[in-house]
Formats: C-alpha cells, sequence, structure tokens
C-alpha cells in the first residue's frame, strides 16, 4: 500500500514552473522517443555530444539503452548549482551542468555512464525507492554499480573504470556526503559560482549570500531537530 502511495505521489508531482518555461525556451530533439534538450546557446555542442553517448549505450548495451528510454523521458543540459549532474524527479530527467559538459576533460563515455547512472536513479524511484537521507548511500551504490557493469562493455574503459571503483569506496567511507545539509550546501556555493558564471552585479552577491546564510542555518537547525528526535 505504502509503496503504491510513492509511486502515486511521483507521478503526481509537477515540475516547476520555471522549469516549465526553459523547457519551453529549449533548443530540443527528439531522440528514439527521448526528448533531448540545452539552455545553452550556439552550436548547441552539448546536444551532439548527449546524442554520441546516447549512440555509443545503444551500440555497446542495448539493455542499459532500453533501460534509458524506459525510465526517462528527458535529458537536458541546462546550468546547475552545486552539482554536476543528476536525476530530476519532476521533469524524469537526467539533467546535466553545460559548463561541465562542455569541457574537454569530459569524454562521451563519461556523460554515457552518468545517464546510465541517473537513469537507474529514475528506474528505482519509479520502484518506490525514494531518495531519502537515510537510504542515499545504498542507492548511490547501486547505481554506481550499473555505471560500472556497462563500462565493462566499452574497449577503452580502463580509466572510467577505475573512477568508478574509486566511488564505490569512497561511497562507503563518507556518508555525510549525501546528507541533507551537505547538500543544502554545496547547492548554496553552487549559486554562487553560477552568478559569477554569468556575471552577475555585485548586489546581487550580497543578497545571495544573506540568503545563503540563512538557508544553511534553517538546515543545521532542522538537522539538530531530527538527530534529537532519533536520540529520544
Amino acid at each position: 500500500m505504502e509503496q503504491r502511495k510513492k509511486r502515486r505521489d511521483l507521478q503526481d508531482r509537477k515540475p516547476a514552473v520555471i522549469d516549465r518555461l526553459e523547457l519551453w525556451s529549449s533548443t530540443s530533439r527528439n531522440i528514439d522517443g527521448l526528448w533531448v534538450g540545452t539552455m545553452e546557446g550556439r552550436p548547441h555542442s552539448g546536444l551532439r555530444r548527449i546524442e554520441e553517448a546516447l549512440q555509443l549505450i545503444k551500440n555497446h548495451a542495448p539493455l542499459h539503452h532500453a533501460r534509458v528510454i524506459n525510465n526517462l523521458q528527458r535529458i537536458w543540459v541546462r546550468l546547475l548549482p552545486g552539482d554536476i549532474a543528476h536525476y530530476e524527479r519532476s521533469l524524469k530527467a537526467c539533467v546535466f551542468d553545460e559548463r561541465y559538459l562542455l569541457q574537454e576533460a569530459t569524454t562521451i563515455e563519461w556523460i554515457a555512464s552518468t545517464i546510465v547512472h541517473e537513469a537507474t536513479h529514475a528506474r528505482l524511484e519509479q520502484w518506490g525507492v525514494m531518495y531519502e537521507e537515510k537510504k542515499r548511500v545504498r542507492i548511490e551504490a547501486i547505481c554506481i554499480r550499473r555505471e560500472r557493469n556497462f563500462i565493462a562493455k566499452l574497449q577503452q574503459g580502463e580509466a572510467l573504470q577505475e573512477e568508478v571503483a574509486r566511488r564505490l569506496e569512497w561511497c562507503a567511507v563518507d556518508h555525510d556526503h549525501y546528507s541533507d545539509a551537505s547538500f543544502a550546501q554545496r547547492e548554496a556555493e553552487g549559486q554562487m559560482e553560477m552568478l559569477r558564471y554569468l556575471g552577475a552585479p555585485d548586489w546581487v552577491f550580497g543578497f545571495a549570500m544573506k540568503l545563503r546564510a540563512v538557508r544553511l542555518w534553517a538546515y543545521h537547525v532542522v538537522g539538530r531537530v531530527r538527530r534529537l528526535a532519533q536520540d529520544g
């Protein structure tokens, strides 16, 4: 019963208004039934890189490709505060930060394995496995193992295999990285970096710093209350 309710909650959640507006204004194309879009300007290099990554998955791992198509509705390139990629539940989308995606050091193999990772998040949530704080380490480990399974099918995936192995080991010891407070701090810092990237004026930075301080204080207080409740 609880699992069915979680699935209904997932289906009922709607994208934010700003997300719908940005989706509408994005340059997009349909690839194997998957909406792939970008907020970047011409020549829309992100779209090309996503298309190449999807083709790589399709050529080397048809099962993973089918899971990507079945569990995601969108792959979207935009600016992300505090993250290089994530699964956005309300959009059923794998979202990439355009700054990282377009770096020369970011390989098509890495992009493809990240799509596999985020599609696994989508699949787990459709099963009712929500990305709750206490479950995040186990969920991330599952998604990283799916990446490892995919990368093993690539001819030149040794370096990526080593990276994934290191992330699995790190995942097992650094649980605080996936806490609500850590997510909030990374997002606040990422918003400042995004403002610099966009060339925001100084007064915007002052306002953003105050907002960041209030947000981090709120998460700190909520975290203390939650720990006290658990200890009690």
